[in-house]
């Protein structure tokens, strides 16, 4: 493993759901005050969003005092769709799959996606906002602004994952620079891919917000976010559905290294595996319990990718918390047993731009600016 060097080329993976969102925020408030050299962002769930802001100099949107992450909306974001009562949403096995089709999916994501649109929106005001009506109108928008600033300061290649449902693929979309833009789309032995592989910069640019929808829409408890193909794509116009996958940081790494990337900064909000005696009392509503979920997901599929990550890397960094007991639908905080007090999103956020700095800028960045020094003076 190699120490870390400003010169090769280094992408910043946000990895994670929900509210560990408010993790990824400090985390890139953190490397942005201190200089740290990103070349292109990339996530899934939560942190395709975070990737998206950041790759256009918006990261501020997410930290700021009426940023997402503080905004007293973000409480709305993922919440019951009636009339599913918290008390019946655990009951569904037993009602049948006919109320299942009748009511829908009973967490509603539709508020987190238009919080993000907003925000994208904000930093790319200078357009007609009539012709940001829709997702593909604001994708393709924000795809043009990214491609005719990429090399200006604030300015990173973007990549992004979420999950086809519907031909059981991953679908990773990427507005890179040449050559890895046209590595990235070039046909590759055993799969087809043009049906997995997004140019953000061509012909998939008005998908841009379309995948950052569906990796904002968890599995399972949210309805899939619809994509319609243009007629021109490999689908020729299909309608499929979309969603996030825990563990897609593994996917996301592979096509990275396929991308150039030496050196990856992997961030989650997930807390290392617990010791003995560290067991939380289990919370039973539905939305916990798919938190915990994907939480133990994330934290395995961060375990696979950092043996992966050997093979493939100069060097891996992983920031993430020692403990954190907001999950990923704890929008509200959540009561830590461990300090016996409550905890909100405002200071997940802090113990990010803690964790950033001593888990990475100071003994990583820092270290490495002082052998730079005395080769050098040598």
């Amino acid at each position: 493993m190699q120490p870390y060097s400003p010169e090769r080329r280094t992408a910043l993976v946000f990895c994670g759901t929900g509210a560990h969102g408010a993790y990824h925020a400090g985390v890139l408030r953190a490397l942005q005050e201190a200089g740290v050299k990103i070349d292109i962002v990339a996530g899934h769930g939560a942190g395709a969003a975070a990737a998206a802001l950041a790759a256009i100099d918006g990261g501020a949107q997410l930290w700021d005092d009426n940023g997402i992450w503080r905004a007293a909306g973000v409480r709305q974001f993922y919440r019951w769709r009636w009339p599913w009562p918290a008390g019946t949403a655990g009951r569904r096995r037993a009602s049948g799959s006919g109320l299942w089709r009748l009511l829908g999916a009973p967490i509603d994501a539709t508020r987190v996606r238009a919080a993000f649109e907003a925000a994208l929106w904000k930093l790319l005001r200078g357009g007609d906002p009539a012709a940001l009506s829709t997702s593909a109108a604001l994708g393709r928008r924000y795809a043009e602004v990214l491609s005719e600033s990429l090399g200006q300061p604030g300015f990173r290649e973007l990549m992004i994952v979420a999950t086809d449902l519907d031909s059981h693929r991953d679908v990773v979309g990427a507005l890179l620079r040449e050559p890895y833009r046209r590595e990235f789309c070039a046909a590759r032995p055993g799969t087809e891919r043009r049906s997995e592989a997004l140019d953000l910069a061509g012909a998939g640019a008005e998908h841009t917000f379309d995948l950052v929808g569906a990796a904002l829409t968890p599995p399972l408890v949210c309805d899939p976010y619809p994509l319609s193909f243009s007629i021109e794509s490999y689908w020729r116009g299909e309608t499929h559905r979309l969603c996030d996958r825990p563990g897609a940081s593994i996917r996301l790494l592979e096509e990275l290294a396929a991308a150039g990337v030496s050196q990856a900064i992997l961030v989650s909000g997930v807390a290392a595996p617990q010791v003995p005696h560290r067991l939380r009392a289990l919370r039973l509503e539905l939305r916990h319990r798919l938190g915990d979920f994907l939480a133990a997901a994330e934290s395995a599929s961060l375990r696979d990718a950092a043996e992966m990550s050997r093979l493939r890397f100069d060097s891996v960094y992983l920031i993430s918390p020692s403990h954190n007991p907001v999950g990923p639908f704890d929008f509200d905080g959540a009561y830590d047993e461990a300090s016996d007090r409550r905890q909100d999103l405002g200071e997940v956020m802090s113990r990010a731009y803690e964790d950033a700095y001593h888990q990475f800028i100071e003994p990583v960045v820092g270290a490495s600016g002082e052998r730079l020094a005395q080769v050098q003076d040598l």
